[in-house]
């Protein structure tokens, strides 16, 4: 029974995951290669001198994760929130000015991957504050902001179900 129960939300994970657009999707796989070192996102990703740069940047950006992962505040205190949100905006508010993201959805699917379900309760907040920065272009700001439900701005609780969804390259066959 627990199986199957995976399974459905295995299942989900890859329908949310289709529901993106094929730029979201192909930023997401090269963030997670580049997030969690699983492949050589120069050699798979870089189609030109511009996304070699973006790239680049993305892994030196990335070089937060490292802090981030198992640093996740647990009290309810407002001390911790300092450096922990102080990163989490500005790689959220990186990733958000390379305009690959689109949607809330794709933003918190990403990040659920880069730093596991503990990060799940401060997404909206990350994803508010990065989206509403000046650096973002105002006609984006709107777009991002707007793309956030009531529901998940609001949300009074959060699943600790770790993500069991990660895409990944997948080459193309000759024909």
């Amino acid at each position: 029974m627990a199986s199957t129960g995976t399974a459905s939300l295995t299942i989900n994970e890859l329908r949310e995951f289709a529901s993106f657009s094929a730029s979201e999707q192909r930023y997401i796989k090269r963030s997670l290669d580049v997030g969690l070192g699983r492949q050589d996102a120069f050699k798979l990703w870089a189609r030109d001198a511009a996304e070699s740069a973006s790239i680049r940047s993305q892994y030196v950006a990335y070089q937060e994760l490292k802090t981030l992962r198992g640093q996740v505040p647990t009290d309810t205190s407002f001390e911790s929130l300092d450096g922990y949100m102080g990163k989490l905006l500005r790689l959220a508010a990186f990733d958000l000015a390379q305009e690959r993201i689109e949607s809330f959805s794709a933003f918190r699917f990403l990040y659920e991957r880069l730093l596991g379900a503990e990060v799940r309760p401060f997404l909206p907040s990350a994803f508010c504050a990065a989206s509403a920065l000046p650096q973002i272009r105002p006609d984006r700001r709107k777009h991002l902001l707007q793309s956030i439900s009531e529901a998940a701005a609001t949300a009074p609780g959060w699943s600790t179900r770790e993500p069991s969804f990660y895409p990944e390259w997948v080459e193309k066959e000759a024909a």
